[in-house]
This record gives C-alpha cells, sequence and structure tokens, in this order.
C-alpha cells in the first residue's frame, strides 16, 4: 500500500489529488490550516476506503512537518510527497514596490522552506520506498513575468530551482515540479478577486499528475497542459 503526504490538501488542487489517490488505493496524511475545512476533505477521501490522517497546522511549523511524516510512518511509509501548500505574499497581489518584505518572508517561508524542511524529514523513508517521489506544486509565475506576480512567482522559481539540484543529489527518487496551469481556486481568487474569467477545475489536471506516477519519467520541471496534451 503506497503512502502519500498532501499539504495544502483541504480544497482545491490539494483535495482533488488526494481523491485520486485514494481512489487508487492510497493511504494519505493530509495537512491543511484550517481544521474544520480539512476534516470535511478527510471524510470526503475517506470514503473511497482508505487511512487517512488529517493533521491541521502550519507547515512552517518544523513540529508540524515532523507529525506529519511520523503520521506516514506508522501508515507504513513515505512513498510520496507532495507540497501544495501556498502564500501568495499579499492578497489581492500587488507591485514589486507596495509589497511587504514580511509578506514575501511568508511567501519564501511557506513555498520553499517549508516544502524543504519536509522533504528533509521524509526524506529516509522516502529512500527506503521501492518508488519514492516529491512532487512540487509550481506555477508559470515562476517562469514568466507578470505584473503583481513577482514576490509568489520568485518563491516558485526558488521552489523549481531546489526541485531541480533534489533532482540530481537523489538519482533514486523522482523528483518533479509541476505548473498545473489555469485553475479556478480559492488561492487564485484571493491573489486577483477582479478576475472573473471562467477557469478549469482543479480536477481537470490531476490525470497529469497521476501520469507523472504511472510513467516516473525523469526528475525535472512539468507542464500539466503539455502531459495532458500528450496522452
Amino acid at each position: 500500500m503506497s503512502v502519500a503526504i498532501i499539504t495544502g490538501a483541504s480544497k482545491g488542487l490539494g483535495r482533488a489529488l488526494a481523491e485520486a489517490l485514494a481512489a487508487r488505493g492510497w493511504d494519505l496524511v493530509l495537512d491543511a490550516r484550517n481544521e474544520g475545512v480539512l476534516t470535511d476533505a478527510a471524510v470526503a477521501v475517506a470514503a473511497y476506503g482508505t487511512r487517512v490522517e488529517a493533521l491541521p497546522g502550519d507547515v512552517t511549523d518544523a513540529a508540524h512537518r515532523a507529525e506529519l511524516v511520523a503520521a506516514a510512518g506508522k501508515l507504513g511509509g513515505v512513498d510520496l510527497v507532495v507540497s501544495n501548500a501556498s502564500a501568495l505574499g499579499a492578497e489581492p497581489l500587488v507591485r514589486l514596490e507596495e509589497l511587504t518584505l514580511d509578506g514575501l518572508r511568508r511567501a519564501l517561508e511557506v513555498n520553499v522552506v517549508a516544502a524543504l524542511g519536509l522533504v528533509q524529514e521524509a526524506l529516509p523513508l522516502l529512500r527506503a520506498s521501492r518508488a519514492g517521489a516529491v512532487i512540487a506544486v509550481s506555477s508559470d509565475a515562476a517562469a514568466e513575468a507578470y505584473e503583481t506576480w513577482g514576490g509568489y512567482g520568485a518563491s516558485k522559481a526558488a521552489l523549481d530551482h531546489l526541485t531541480a539540484v533534489l533532482g540530481a543529489e537523489e538519482p533514486g527518487l523522482r523528483v518533479w515540479a509541476v505548473d498545473p496551469g489555469n485553475m479556478g481556486t480559492d488561492l487564485y481568487a484571493a491573489a486577483v478577486p477582479d478576475d472573473d474569467d471562467p477557469r478549469p477545475s482543479p480536477t481537470s489536471v490531476v490525470p497529469a499528475f497521476l501520469r507523472l506516477l504511472d510513467e516516473r519519467p525523469a526528475s525535472g520541471r512539468y507542464g500539466a497542459p503539455a502531459l495532458l496534451e500528450e496522452r
């Protein structure tokens, strides 16, 4: 039985991926800050018949990260870590001249430092897995210069680079940074509340993540739209 840790799993892409993995028989450790919403998600995911541990907390807290890995260990190990929890740095997004340094620090702490800290905590169990993998949820803002997306994009660019180096340092694992593309999520709504254009549901990009797990391509950066088009 495979075991995954998914951060930011109470809604959006995290929850959609949790449900897809549960449908495949994965046991799961789910993280989010909002206990009530996380509990609701865990109940829905557990309906697939797998074991689900829901642990509310902040991924920037080292003790919470240790708790997530310990819970996975009790389920049998860690086969997959998905760093999906994200912080924008400002809600709504602002130009760099207005971005507070505390906001930038928060984005870096959540999107980069906490993601690395969780992998460091889980690394012994990932190495012991027959198919250990890490997925870091990235963004096109990591590679493109969009006005107001500077702080968030910089944090995701740093996450991409850490992921690339981890893949080089851990040849026994698969380490993927994944740009999911446009999605209609609460995070995007908070970032750009005036944008009313319809966007795809997070469930629509989940098959791209499942393809990575099925085919296990080389570690690297992948775009969900391209993975979906190639199917």
